[in-house]
């Protein structure tokens, strides 16, 4: 039996922002999975809407990175006036209608027939009709409604999700927190983040030179270092404990938020680095740390770091979220981020995972046993009505 059509769309970045952080966030990562899955024929890929202008700046800067396209593969880029998405609901509704039609006009150049879609942006999943595909699933890695980034559109995302809630419209999420949040009536499934074994197995990699010219112990965080991270707290742990080697790890985009912290002689700020570095200096640490404010957002992700801290063998200590509280018995819970002291101990003392159970880790907690149930959500039967028409997804 040949494979299914596929409309996959990105949420507020595009395939050349995926492609330049290393494909490593989960949108990616399913993205990889539908174009190598051989349940899947023909796919189209949709970028967020972007402005005119913002495109043909695009095009006079030079080279994008290559998508694989086909004769029934594209990537596609809808265009309107204005990149960011209005604020008035209504407004909202209008602009993802017309996403739909630019959608509609390419899976029929591309010949597809009633895909399955499967989209990371709610506004798209709730908005959008889909009239002509055969199922759509919304795939949820935050809860937008707490954003704090896009509170103005916190009304528009409120009334997507009960868009999706009364479409009976498909959800697959990280977190059983924003399955619930959503309260979808249609099929639904949690599906924490997970790793790719290519990147954890085999001997410990060189320790990157910047990292090495850190004494030991280390303590490290990675991440975006924005309003997740509890920098008050990070500041009070590291003065609590001068000898502890504390690494935040990547982009700052608000230098203003990371201001107060670099004055402290052992907290060290690196930015962001390509995979096989993130791997080098993670499998050469000591410690690891999700120093998180605890807020209705952090309650909601399945933070992806810490799958990563546990392939590379090292313990974590985190406050205590609950999609954090039973992914491994290594992960050591602590009352804030200001009082890790103690628990960071008793972490140092747990010392690095055996190999073999690392391993085991990471061969469990792979992409591809995470994607079967996405494919499986995805990928599903259902009857649809198009007027007088009756059409069978199979």
């Amino acid at each position: 039996m040949s494979g299914r059509d596929v409309v996959f769309t990105f949420s507020y970045e595009t395939y050349a922002d995926a492609v330049a952080r290393g494909m490593m966030r989960p949108p990616d990562r399913i993205l990889q999975t539908l174009l190598s899955s051989p349940d899947v024929d023909g796919l189209l890929v949709a970028n967020p809407f972007r402005s005119h202008a913002s495109v043909a700046a695009r095009r006079i800067g030079g080279r994008h990175p290559e998508f694989p396209t086909s004769a029934r593969r594209a990537l596609v880029t809808p265009v309107r006036a204005a990149r960011a998405d209005p604020i008035d609901v209504p407004a909202v509704v209008r602009g993802y209608r017309r996403y739909d039609s630019a959608l509609r006009a390419h899976a029929d150049r591309l010949g597809l027939r009633h895909p399955a879609v499967i989209t990371t942006n709610p506004l798209v999943a709730a908005f959008s009709p889909f009239a002509w595909a055969s199922t759509v699933t919304y795939f949820a890695r935050d809860d937008w409604t707490s954003y704090g980034a896009r509170q103005e559109y916190w009304p528009a995302y409120r009334a997507a999700y009960r868009q999706i809630r009364d479409a009976e419209i498909g959800v697959a999420a990280v977190s059983q927190e924003i399955v619930d949040r959503i309260a979808p009536r249609g099929p639904s499934i949690v599906v924490p983040n997970g790793v790719d074994p290519a990147e954890w197995l085999g001997p410990a990699p060189t320790p990157p030179a910047w990292l090495a010219a850190i004494p030991e112990p280390r303590a490290i965080y990675v991440g975006t270092i924005d309003e997740r991270l509890d920098a008050e707290g990070v500041a009070a742990l590291a003065t609590a404990r001068p000898e502890l080697q504390i690494v935040l790890l990547g982009p700052a985009p608000d230098p203003a938020y990371v201001a107060g912290l670099r004055g402290i002689a052992n907290l060290h700020i690196h930015d962001g680095v390509g995979r096989d570095e993130l791997v080098a200096a993670l499998r050469s640490c000591q410690v690891s740390l999700l120093a998180h404010r605890r807020t209705p957002l952090t309650e909601a992700m399945s933070p992806l770091k810490v799958y990563e801290y546990l392939a590379a063998g090292l313990p974590v200590v985190s406050i205590d979220l609950p999609p954090v509280r039973d992914i491994a018995d290594r992960i050591l819970i602590a009352p804030s981020t200001a009082e890790m002291g103690p628990v960071v101990d008793d972490a140092l003392a747990l010392g690095p995972a055996g190999e073999a159970a690392r391993i085991g880790f990471v061969e469990e907690h792979s992409w591809a046993a995470r994607h079967r149930a996405v494919l499986d959500l995805v990928l599903r039967s259902r009857l649809l009505h198009r007027g007088e028409e009756l059409i069978r997804a199979v």
